[in-house]
């Protein structure tokens, strides 16, 4: 009996073992993709990464999960060039675009709106108290719009309004025709809604509208495959019919389960695979509670 127990137990860690040697693996992989001459995008687990190569060094937008990629994202690039990573940019605070920011040198210019790096500090607090992350803060922040010259290179950023969050920005590649749109657009993915730092449903669409009237072709999104103009205002559509379905079954004193059955298949929305809770009933679910100011 105490054989067999013990030989259990050794399957059991071997298992164990194994799935932490793929996660740990699986984390370290980052892909890249080639958007401009200059520009490109990486992914992995985690937020899309932009990566701008200047005359005066290498701007990053987002920095996904974990140190680990903080890491594996500066060796990606040093296969790229061999110029140095000049700024970060973090497009909002959760921790899937924001946790590799400790993998990059202290003193690294990091920009955000004031909104995100107030969520940063009191929604995050305990993973940037100390350093080396309390040192990759943002340390460079703004509400409304930037406008920065980067070795040649103009780039603005922008705060188009809530959505995801009060506090998103998008980065506009001027040259390369390109916008990074953090989670303001996920393609082919049903969004986070983060009522709880001001973002918002029924706003959304005018935030996207916000996007739409900037002058671009390619678009980064927060998660997803590369994509483009007609995509983003796909995304906008799809916003657009998650709130007016969701409220008109609130007017007419629906619940939430009612709300849950708008028939949303046109959009062919997927789960992120590693977020697999945000699907149809959590994103219709966020709409109910802001429509109807009651928590769920």
């Amino acid at each position: 009996m105490l054989r067999k127990i013990l030989i259990g137990l050794g399957a059991l860690l071997t298992v164990v073992l194994v799935v932490v040697a793929w996660a740990w693996w699986t984390v370290g992989q980052i892909g890249v993709q080639r958007v401009t001459d200059d520009l490109y995008m990486m992914t992995g687990v985690g937020g899309n990464v932009g990566v701008l190569v200047t005359g005066n060094g290498v701007v990053v937008v987002d920095t996904m999960t974990f140190a680990r990629q903080g890491d594996a994202i500066r060796a990606r690039i040093r296969e790229i060039t061999d110029k140095p990573v000049s700024m970060v940019i973090n497009t909002h605070y959760h921790m899937d675009h924001t946790h590799g920011n400790p993998a990059f040198p202290p003193g690294t210019k990091v920009i955000a709106t004031g909104n995100t790096l107030k969520h940063l500090r009191e929604r995050d607090a305990d993973y940037w108290r100390d350093v080396p992350a309390r040192d990759l803060l943002p340390n460079d922040t703004f509400d409304t719009e930037r406008e920065l010259i980067v070795g040649g290179k103009t780039i603005r950023l922008f705060h188009p309004g809530r959505g995801h969050t009060d506090g998103d920005l998008v980065v506009e590649f001027v040259a390369e025709h390109t916008i990074h749109a953090g989670d303001l657009y996920f393609n082919g993915r049903f969004p986070n809604i983060d009522l709880d730092a001001g973002g918002s449903v029924k706003e959304w669409d005018a935030t996207l509208a916000a996007v739409a009237a900037r002058e671009f072709e390619r678009v980064i999104p927060g998660h997803g495959d590369l994509s483009d103009r007609a995509g983003l205002l796909r995304f906008r559509e799809f916003m657009r019919a998650v709130w007016s379905g969701t409220k008109a079954v609130v007017d007419r004193g629906g619940t939430l389960a009612e709300a849950q059955r708008v028939d949303l298949s046109r959009f062919d929305m997927h789960a992120i695979w590693f977020a697999p809770y945000l699907n149809q009933n959590f994103v219709v679910k966020r709409a109910y509670e802001e429509a109807t100011g009651k928590k769920q």
